[in-house]
């Protein structure tokens, strides 16, 4: 039993193996802006924090941008991460324009010599023609600033909502020109598959997943590992 079980997580490591992105590949010199998108309640704003806490660990100095400007919780909830780890915060009033808080955000990191920037975005799918207005401005305006930017749009799912992952990955690929994933809460390896699916579906790689709530439980995606705990039973 224990030869199958290998022989599968070989095969699934197999699988995944093109999908790898290491999270260190997000900084590519100063500064590296990041646009982070999802689903309101899929962990997004946890994940920046977490993701603000590696590299700050490695030395850099980090800007968390609050561009979700409607949810009064989700710029708290970005303001208390930043403090948390001693990054830099820039947000505007409740309900003004994202743009202009991404605008902000990057102008802020090339005056301070920041090394980071994470964008948090809305993630109203209900409202998609809104939603998609609001993400064609924020990449707009950075365009203006450098036509590379932003480097990275990373999208974070929720292992848990199943096949609804898939048709996320579906919607936020129209709204904008997605580079990476994120997957949260893959605490048990039933969740597991659906990471398999969307690697396959729609050849997105993946930048890491998140294992718990802790701080540390954000880590950087690897096909053998992961494959592993798939087929442990």
């Amino acid at each position: 039993e224990k030869e199958i079980f290998d022989f599968l997580g070989e095969q699934i490591s197999e699988m995944l193996s093109p999908y790898e992105k290491n999270i260190d590949s997000l900084y590519k010199g100063s500064p590296s802006i990041i646009v982070v998108a999802g689903v309101n309640g899929v962990g997004k704003t946890t994940t920046i924090g977490k993701l603000g806490s590696l590299f700050k660990k490695n030395g850099k100095k980090i800007v968390f941008g609050a561009a979700d400007t409607f949810r009064a919780a989700a710029i708290e909830q970005l303001d208390f991460w930043s403090k948390k780890i001693g990054a830099d915060f820039i947000k505007s009033d409740l309900g003004s324009d994202p743009a202009s808080v991404g605008y902000k955000t990057v102008k802020f990191a090339l005056e301070n010599k920041s090394d980071i920037v994470f964008i948090d975005t809305a993630g109203r799918l209900q409202n998609k023609k809104n939603l998609m207005e609001e993400y064609k401005k924020i990449f707009t305006v950075l365009k203006k600033i450098n036509p590379e930017y932003p480097h990275e749009t990373i999208l974070v799912l929720d292992a848990t909502t199943g096949q609804n992952a898939l048709n996320q990955v579906e919607e936020f690929k129209k709204i904008s020109n997605l580079t990476g994933l994120i997957i949260t809460k893959l605490d048990t390896s039933a969740k597991g598959g659906i990471l398999l699916a969307i690697c396959k579906k729609y050849g997105l790689p993946v930048v890491a997943v998140g294992m718990g709530e802790n701080e540390k439980d954000l880590l950087s995606f690897n096909p053998d590992q992961f494959s592993k705990m798939l087929v442990q039973n």
